[in-house]
C-alpha cells in the first residue's frame, strides 16, 4: 500500500508550532514528515505526501542528520509524522543519531494502524506515542480509509502503546516527556464514532488518557465524492464530543 522501498521518503524537516501545546512548547516540535502512508483516507489533508509520495528518499545517515538538526535547533522532541511504514528505516537511523549525541524524546505520530510486530520493535525506543483513533466502525474505516479491520488493529495498538509508556507525563514546564496522547478527528454526522472511541479509552485504557478531540475536519482531496463527508464539522458536534468525554470520565482533554 505504501509503495516504500528500502529508503524512507521524507517531505520536510522543521520545528513545528501547530501541534499540541505540550509537544510544541516554546521551541517547537521537531517534525520529520514521511511521505507515503499505510492508510488511504479519502479526506486526507496531506494527500500530496500520503497518496502522491512527494518528497525525497533518505538513507539512515540522512534520517540521523535530520534528527540531530532538530535537536540543534532547540526543539523539545523529534516528531515522526506517519512513520508506521518506515519503522525499520527509523530503527536503522537511531543508533547513528545516538552515537552523535541525539537525546530528545521521540514522538511516534501515527494514523493508528500499527502492527503488533512493529510495536514490539519500538518497545523502549519511543517515548511518546500519539496515535489517531479514527473510527469505531470497521466498515466505515474500509470505505473512507481503504483498510480492513482498522478498529481491532487500532485498539490493540493503543493498548500496547499504553502498556509500553503509560499515561502522558508532563513536566513542570508543561512539556510532554513520556506516555500516550490520543488524537480523535471528529467527522461530520457521527461517522467517526466518537462516543464509542471515548468509551474505549475511558474504560479499557485509562480515564487519565490525554485526548485531543480535533475539530479541524474540512472536505479535502476526494471527500467531495462522498456526500456524508462533504461538509465541515459544526460547533454542536464538537460540543457534543467534549460533553461525551466528560460524562465518560476522561479528565485530560487538550484545551479547545
Amino acid at each position: 500500500m505504501c509503495r516504500t522501498g528500502e529508503r524512507a521518503r521524507v517531505n520536510g524537516v522543521s520545528p513545528h508550532f501547530g501541534e499540541e501545546a505540550c509537544l510544541t512548547g516554546w521551541k517547537g516540535s521537531g517534525t520529520i514528515f514521511f511521505s507515503e502512508c499505510n492508510l488511504r483516507c479519502v479526506y486526507c489533508q496531506n494527500w500530496e505526501l500520503s497518496w502522491a509520495g512527494a518528497g525525497r528518499e533518505s538513507d539512515p545517515d540522512g534520517l540521523a542528520q535530520a534528527m540531530l538538526s532538530l535537536q540543534h535547533a532547540g526543539c523539545h522532541n523529534v516528531n515522526l509524522v506517519s512513520p508506521s511504514h518506515v519503522v525499520a528505516q527509523v530503527l536503522a537511523a537511531l543508533p547513528i543519531a545516538g552515537r552523535a549525541g541525539f537525546r530528545l524524546p521521540l514522538v511516534y505520530n501515527t494514523g493508528g494502524y500499527d502492527s503488533p510486530e512493529a510495536l514490539a520493535l519500538l518497545d523502549g525506543v519511543v517515548d511518546i506515542y500519539m496515535p489517531d483513533m479514527k473510527y469505531a466502525d470497521p466498515e466505515l474505516a474500509h470505505l473512507y480509509s481503504h483498510v480492513r479491520h482498522y478498529v481491532a488493529a487500532n485498539r490493540a495498538a493503543v493498548r500496547e502503546m499504553h502498556r509500553q509508556v503509560g499515561n502522558l507525563l508532563i513536566d513542570p514546564d508543561g512539556i510532554a516527556r513520556r506516555g500516550l496522547l490520543v488524537r480523535h478527528l471528529v467527522l461530520p454526522g457521527g461517522l467517526s464514532g466518537t462516543r464509542d472511541v471515548l468509551r474505549f479509552l475511558a474504560e479499557e485504557i485509562s480515564p487519565d488518557t490525554y485526548v485531543n478531540l480535533m475539530d479541524q475536519y474540512r472536505p479535502c482531496f476526494k471527500a467531495s465524492e462522498h456526500e456524508t463527508l462533504a461538509r465541515r464539522v459544526d460547533s454542536a458536534e464538537i460540543c457534543d464530543a467534549r460533553r461525551a468525554a466528560h460524562r465518560l470520565g476522561l479528565r485530560r482533554l487538550e484545551p479547545a
